[in-house]
């Protein structure tokens, strides 16, 4: 299909002018202008450029891009080497930041809740999401669990309620939320980062707290997304 006909589908379907964000969303890098083959992933790292270029990819569909605000804007250096990458190969490199984590059916947050097996899962505040376990769980049941989905252990401050039944997540670099998902009321609460602060506020307030990991929590919405085109349209995706 057209490159601008799925830019403008991923428009309206992640309605990122809503969002106030730390770098621009949708295309960033044009490319050819016809797509057929789509790459999927995290993070627009040189590592994920050289698979997509090996996989003969039209478009590479990312949760983190380039472009952010406060960064040098000088073309020199990794960031040289990335953009030659794209421009000599002709390659589409295409970013939601916020709008996929937020996103509903397709988000971050959402795919993280159901790969956790959480129930009633929904937007509380902003973009923190909250849920009910099917079983109430001990921390350390609960960190298994974690580490088992995820593929890896998360940091775990073990201090809220025996058994957890409630919990508020929202992926990546959201530890400072924290204090928002004490506010609701959660038992335990999910990010992929911890600062310093983030274990006395567990501790201090009385709930657990969980760092799985930034990659790890944000694997899932570029990959559900890119499923999701390849669906609709008839493209292929390949998920790195």
């Amino acid at each position: 299909m057209q490159r601008d006909d799925l830019i403008n589908y991923l428009t309206t379907l992640l309605e990122p002018d809503n969002f106030q964000d730390f770098a621009p969303n949708g295309l960033q890098v044009e490319g050819r202008s016809e797509v057929r083959r789509i790459v999927s992933g995290v993070t627009a790292s040189q590592a994920l450029l050289d698979a997509a270029v090996a996989a003969e990819a039209d478009l590479i569909l990312v949760h983190h891009g380039y472009f952010w605000k406060g960064e040098n804007p000088a073309i020199t250096g990794m960031k040289r080497r990335r953009l030659a990458t794209l421009l000599a190969h002709d390659i589409n490199l295409v970013g939601y930041h916020l709008p996929l984590d937020a996103h509903r059916h397709y988000g971050n947050n959402r795919q993280l809740g159901d790969l956790l097996g959480i129930r009633d899962a929904a937007p509380a505040s902003g973009l923190i999401w909250m849920g009910q376990l099917p079983e109430p769980k001990t921390g350390r049941e609960f960190r298994q669990l974690i580490s088992e989905r995820l593929g890896r252990e998360p940091v775990h401050v073990e201090s809220g309620p025996e058994r957890i039944s409630k919990v508020a997540w929202c992926t990546g670099g959201a530890q400072g939320y924290i204090s928002k998902a004490i506010e609701l009321g959660a038992d335990a609460y999910i990010s992929g980062e911890i600062s310093e602060p983030t274990t006395h506020s567990a501790r201090e307030c009385g709930i657990h707290f969980f760092a799985a990991g930034h990659h790890a929590t944000e694997r899932y919405g570029a990959k559900a997304l890119g499923e999701h085109l390849a669906e609709k349209f008839g493209l292929e995706n390949q998920f790195i």
